[in-house]
């Protein structure tokens, strides 16, 4: 019995450990599909032990954190932004991985509709922001003004101005009613994304992530560029500064990522009542019934 036990312990913590890993060879899949050129993405990256380890040493921290915003109703807003390709999903997928999605969750909203187009722009992300007890991840947000919005002629110059002076004061009022409010840019190179992309569209598996606008974004990597450089200039404030992941190495950008996001808030240990499980209840008098084998799912495996 006790070796029978040590198998099924043994079995469960594989299985939660095979979660991450289909992540990451996910990840490497890519760069094994074709080879293009010479790609130095990958010299001096960080070894896979090493790797893991610190992932899972951050994961534990970032439970911590989750207990400690539940318990004290704290509501942290945490901003991702980078180019397509950049690893912005990858590393959000990595802080939610092992949380509880009723404290974390990620905001990614789609092109607004024409009745959102006539909103104040601000009004459609209010409703995703966190209440006491929560954080909210934003897969790209508000600044698709300052970037795809701008580069892709989807609103003025005026509008660009407006936002320009609005975002301030906006975040400046998040921050005042108690939001923790932290922004991340992902920065690759044009070579990286090249890359990324030329994988992308060989593997049938990620295809659907590459859209007509990552496209032509390719095309104007200068023009977001210099509309990057301008987002950053002006809305870089005491109360919500921008923080830039160097991110060319996927793994290293996620580990730098989590370790820096802890540091900045001011969490700490939360005190768990220990867990005891009640003595099964037993009915004498209860039979269970029988289930039709239609009803079962086919053993094909």
């Amino acid at each position: 019995m006790p070796d029978r036990m040590s198998e099924r312990i043994a079995a469960e913590l594989e299985d939660s450990l095979d979660e991450e890993l289909e992540l990451e060879i996910d990840d490497e899949r890519l760069g094994e599909l074709i080879e293009i050129g010479e790609h130095a993405a990958g010299e001096g990256a960080i070894d896979r032990r090493t790797y893991y380890k610190a992932l899972f040493q951050l994961q534990r921290e970032l439970i911590k954190l989750q207990d400690w915003v539940a318990a004290t109703k704290a509501k942290v807003v945490v901003i991702f932004e980078g180019r397509d390709s950049a690893g912005k999903g990858g590393a959000i997928k990595r802080i939610t991985q092992r949380l509880n999605p009723r404290i974390c969750r990620v905001a990614a909203l789609s092109a607004p509709s024409e009745r959102e187009k006539s909103q104040w722009y601000f009004q459609r992300y209010v409703p995703h922001l966190p209440a006491g007890g929560e954080i909210v991840l934003f897969d790209r947000s508000w600044y698709n003004r300052a970037g795809v919005e701008r580069v892709m002629g989807f609103c003025s110059e005026a509008d660009v101005e407006e936002f320009f002076r609005a975002v301030p004061e906006f975040e400046r009022m998040l921050v005042r009613s108690g939001i923790i409010l932290i922004k991340y840019w992902f920065s690759i190179t044009d070579e990286e994304q090249q890359f990324r992309f030329t994988m992308r569209i060989t593997d049938p598996l990620k295809q659907w992530k590459l859209s007509p606008m990552d496209v032509e974004s390719r095309r104007r990597w200068e023009a977001y560029t210099k509309a990057k450089e301008d987002m950053l200039d002006r809305t870089h404030i005491p109360e919500a500064p921008w923080w830039i992941v160097e991110a060319v190495d996927k793994k290293r950008a996620r580990l730098n990522c989590i370790s820096h996001l802890l540091s900045q808030i001011p969490y700490h240990e939360i005190e768990r009542p220990p867990v005891v499980l009640p003595e099964r209840v037993h009915n004498p008098d209860y039979h269970r019934g029988p289930i039709p084998e239609e009803m079962y799912v086919p053993a094909k495996y």
